[in-house]
């Protein structure tokens, strides 16, 4: 009788998964109770779940098809309703319609954000992010709320910023802007002994206002998006912003990427 194939999952990555996904829930638990520094640091705790799952899966070879349909569950979890949740307990609930049409924003942006990388594994540029990936947003509008928090502003008096980050950070993720994925770093390769400094200082800096820093690095990432695009194409219009990058309106995006290789092999 032939041998039948050993049905399961893979418990490493899929634990790591889990842990990202219990961090996300954390967080929305702990905004429902006011502990909003407790909750935006639970949504970087799950930022560093979500990197390792991925890179241990294929480090053992554990890949599969559900934990691609799990991360993607769970991503939804902690980087689409747990940062918006946040956001609207801390200073978007004062607002009304506008707190929470600003949070819903958000979660849509997310969940297309998502479904859209999902349906482009195959053929999207690794190099590349199209739109702010839903981490980076998250951490984005968690880090906003922890800087609120660590300075003793209350969310109530900041409501409109708290608004337009929440939801232009939910634009930018269904945005065909470009975003380096910084995928191409050769992390296993030798370095200099210089670059280990460097390391070690961007550590301390980071330990001294860690809410501080987070916040104004992943601002700086969101910004670096629009500013790339609009340096490199002459000509933007709208569709180009926020089209279908499967018509020919959004194509910019293709041009760009063969405008690149073509250098590379020149050089």
């Amino acid at each position: 009788m032939p041998e039948q194939k050993r049905r399961g999952i893979y418990l490493l990555p899929n634990l790591l998964t889990t842990a990202g996904l219990f961090s996300g829930f954390f967080a929305i638990v702990s905004s429902m109770n006011g502990r909003f520094e407790a909750a935006a640091i639970a949504i970087f705790v799950a930022m560093i779940f979500d990197g390792l799952d991925g890179r241990v899966a294929r480090m053992t070879n554990t890949q599969s098809a559900f934990g691609a349909e799990y991360d993607s569950m769970a991503d939804m979890v902690s980087f689409g309703v747990a940062p918006a949740l946040v956001a609207y307990n801390w200073g978007l609930s004062d607002l009304g319609k506008i707190g929470w049409l600003a949070a819903f924003i958000y979660v849509s942006g997310a969940a297309l954000r998502l479904a859209r990388f999902n349906t482009q594994l195959g053929t999207a540029d690794k190099r590349y992010f199209q739109g702010l990936a839903s981490p980076a947003a998250a951490a984005l509008v968690a880090g906003l709320v922890w800087v609120g928090v660590e300075y003793g502003a209350a969310g109530a008096d900041y409501g409109i910023i708290v608004a337009f980050i929440t939801g232009l950070s939910g634009l930018l993720m269904v945005s065909n802007f470009k975003y380096n994925s910084f995928k191409e770093l050769n992390l296993h390769g030798k370095v200099p002994f210089v670059a280990l400094l460097i390391v070690m200082l961007v550590f301390v800096v980071v330990a001294t206002e860690p809410a501080l820093v987070l916040f104004i690095v992943f601002a700086l990432y969101a910004l670096a998006g629009p500013i790339n695009t609009f340096r490199s194409v002459d000509k933007v219009r709208l569709e180009h912003v926020v089209g279908d990058p499967d018509e020919e309106d959004a194509d910019f995006l293709r041009e760009e990427t063969q405008q690149e290789v073509v250098k590379d092999k020149a050089e």
